[in-house]
């Protein structure tokens, strides 16, 4: 668990875009923790969970990290195919302790990523191990059905493919907010985020990111840390102390391969 001294570094400045997202996430789980009352007085319960949804790259998991650092709630972070484990049991077990750990040092944000691992739509058990991650899922439902929604614990669970989930998890009650990062960013997103990586970077003045802004690949928030993480390279590479144009060129070239980027986000739409 990361407590109240362990929170990440990571603030809502430094996530490009997403305006709509970090308000929403910002609804949903920050502001029921820190004024409460607002929902109180206005006669309406705070969402109990949010799920946030889209590929690889998008934002998830850092704007997760601004919520928690924006909030003194204890910050407990699991990956989903961490509840798979060897025993039997051991599984609905760690979802129990997690939740009990929340509990005791409330105010908390608990964050599963990867929830698909534990949470697919539900079939048939074939083996041990399936029906093993159907009791996860169980114990996962029950936890979430167990505390009121005034509790002072929040759940936020990420997942590339929320097409696969049980439909038991979406339902109101549990997962009330679903917040969607898209893969396809538009040219002002685009902005924001080249810019907002750029500026804790020595670009040289000559540096033109609207160059590489407006060209149509497809790209998520992850790939523009790449090019910019690469290009920041290639001047140390050549013993430079600030970036040049022909660094970022090089970079986005290695980083963006024409049409790949688009059939591997294609899988999304």
């Amino acid at each position: 668990m990361l407590g109240e001294n362990e929170k990440p570094d990571v603030t809502y400045a430094d996530v490009g875009g997403l305006d709509m997202q970090k308000q929403e996430i910002r609804e949903a789980v920050e502001l029921p923790l820190t004024h409460f009352d607002l929902y109180k007085q206005i006669g309406i319960d705070p969402p109990r969970g949010v799920l946030l949804y889209g590929p690889p790259g998008t934002g998830k998991t850092m704007l997760v990290k601004a919520v928690a650092n924006s909030t003194t709630a204890s910050f407990i972070r699991v990956n989903g195919s961490e509840f798979v484990q060897k025993y039997l049991g051991e599984g609905p077990r760690m979802v129990r302790d997690v939740f009990r750990m929340a509990r005791e040092n409330s105010p908390a944000i608990i964050f599963i990523d990867e929830i698909d691992a534990i949470a697919t739509k539900r079939f048939d058990a074939q083996t041990g191990a399936d029906r093993e991650v159907q009791r996860i899922l169980l114990e996962l439902l029950n936890q979430m059905d167990g505390f009121e929604q005034t509790s002072n614990v929040k759940v936020i669970m990420a997942t590339n493919r929320a097409d696969t989930l049980d439909p038991a998890l979406l339902r109101p009650g549990r997962l009330d907010r679903k917040i969607e990062f898209p893969s396809l960013r538009d040219r002002r997103e685009r902005r924001l985020i080249f810019t907002t990586i750029a500026s804790k970077m020595s670009l040289s003045p000559e540096v033109d990111l609207d160059s590489l802004i407006v060209r149509n690949e497809p790209l998520s928030g992850a790939v523009i840390a790449a090019i910019m993480q690469e290009a920041g390279l290639r001047a140390v590479r050549k013993n430079r102390y600030n970036i040049i144009q022909s660094d970022l060129e090089d970079a986005y070239a290695a980083q963006v391969k024409t049409g790949q980027e688009s059939d591997r986000l294609e899988f999304y739409r």
